[in-house]
């Protein structure tokens, strides 16, 4: 299979794969809700923010309250945010971000899916310092160009980046903010009812540059990027590698 070939074979795993994060993702956050303010969501505005974004990416009513009882099981342990750092192949890095219930097997579990596909833990900050952390609302191609960047410039959006097939394996547009803009952003977009594409917007660390990388390198990344979406703690998985995302 040729790279190109690779990249569409690619493109379905991981589009699936983020999908199912966006969906565990949010159960978690509905359980860090719960556990904090209960279920009642007139009294608990954070539960009402997260049932908001559950409705927003269509996450089915099944799941919305199978997490909330989760929640309210005592044996339940609260989630907690941990971001980890990795080397790639070809001088690239990984930024991985992870809701867990248990630190030690996030840690384990991220460790062991680096290392079998040849990558090394970082030290924090030694990859951050390449990326942006920002908010992106990713905008899908069915909307014109025009129209984007009409409604993104009057909701106040840093810069929209054209993302196509080959390199971000979705058609569209990323519409970029800065952090404390991002939910006026994302309402702005909505309201102008521009297709938004849920499961590809939201808090994300762009990389300030893309590093090329040799099919060799490319292949071990993408398969550093397969392992990591397949550990359940990790939610997000963010890379400089050219071509992988």
């Amino acid at each position: 299979m040729g790279r190109r070939s690779s990249k569409i074979a690619t493109r379905k795993t991981s589009q699936d794969a983020r999908k199912a994060k966006l969906y565990g993702k949010i159960g978690k956050l509905i359980v860090q809700a719960v556990k904090a303010g209960g279920t009642d969501v007139v009294g608990n505005p954070r539960l009402k923010e997260v049932l908001k974004q559950a409705q927003q990416a269509s996450i089915p009513k099944d799941i919305i309250e199978r997490n909330v009882k989760r929640a309210s099981d005592k044996s339940q342990a609260d989630f907690q945010e941990v971001t980890y750092e990795a080397y790639g192949a070809g001088g690239t890095g990984f930024i991985l971000e992870c809701l867990t219930d248990n630190l030690n097997r996030s840690a384990s579990e991220v460790r062991a899916a680096v290392m079998k596909a040849g990558g090394k833990m970082a030290d924090p900050g030694s990859v951050l310092f390449n990326f942006q952390r920002q908010g992106q609302v990713f905008v899908s191609s069915e909307a014109s160009e025009d129209q984007v960047f009409e409604v993104a410039t009057d909701a106040g959006a840093d810069d929209i980046v054209p993302a196509n097939d080959e390199d971000d394996h979705l058609e569209g547009y990323k519409v970029l903010t800065d952090l404390t803009n991002y939910a006026e952003l994302y309402r702005g977009l909505q309201v102008a009812a521009l297709p938004l594409v849920e499961d590809r917007s939201g808090l994300v660390y762009s990389p300030l540059s893309s590093v090329e990388c040799d099919d060799q390198a490319y292949d071990q990344n993408e398969q550093m990027l397969e392992r990591l979406l397949a550990v359940d703690d990790v939610d997000d998985v963010h890379t400089n590698c050219a071509g992988l995302r």
